[in-house]
């Protein structure tokens, strides 16, 4: 049966470590941001070899399972001399592993801008930096916003896989109450509300900056 007392007794552990799981998140998906970037620009790249081994390695990484690759990058890559602590780990294999879908995201947002916008910036002749930040990308990354933020969210929601390679997060740490008191029900529930209460607002704002996006463009 429930207890309400016990409940809000692991309460507070939890809670402090779902700040585990958001920093995670935060710093994962701003990897995520930079490097799906990288990827999208290589790919785009007018020498054959280098677009062609970008795609390569984005197909490879985003068809295979995120919690192997955190394996790999935890328990194989020490066998090479890089000890990583789990938070670290857990972080690269996140952005890693999203950033080849944000690249893929990032290529739709840059193919939505007409060829005009190229032409102006040949016009207005911009260098290849002053073109992208002044005028494509501006142009790309609106329409795309809500895709972006709804990869935020699953991002979120796949970080109790850190526990894993043993990241003490909000999943691990209830896992642990439950293993030391042997009742398991109120502290995974408790995760869940925790991850459900976290998720379900960013939805239903995502939702309306779609709407807003769909408006606009």
């Amino acid at each position: 049966m429930w207890d309400w007392n016990y409940a809000f007794e692991v309460l507070p552990d939890i809670a402090s470590a779902l700040w585990v799981t958001i920093s995670a998140t935060l710093v994962g998906f701003v990897l995520a941001l930079v490097v799906g970037l990288i990827w999208t620009l290589l790919i785009r790249s007018n020498n054959k070899i280098i677009s062609n081994v970008a795609d390569g390695i984005v197909k490879f990484i985003r068809n295979t399972p995120l919690l192997v690759q955190l394996y790999f990058i935890f328990y194989v890559f020490p066998q090479f001399g890089l000890s990583l602590e789990p938070f670290t780990a857990g972080v690269i294999g996140l952005g890693l592993h999203y950033s080849t879908y944000l690249s893929e995201v990032y290529r739709s947002g840059i193919e939505s801008v007409g060829p005009g916008q190229w032409e102006v910036a040949t016009a207005l002749n911009f260098d290849t930096r002053k073109t992208w930040t002044r005028i494509i990308l501006p142009q790309a990354i609106p329409p795309v916003l809500p895709v972006i933020g709804n990869y935020f969210i699953t991002m979120f929601k796949e970080t109790p896989l850190l526990s894993a390679i043993t990241l003490v997060e909000i999943l691990q740490t209830a896992q642990n109450i439950g293993a030391s008191t042997f009742r398991y029900t109120e502290p995974l529930t408790i995760v869940g509300v925790l991850f459900l209460l976290l998720s379900y607002p960013a939805s239903v704002a995502l939702r309306q900056l779609e709407i807003r996006v769909t408006e606009r463009y």
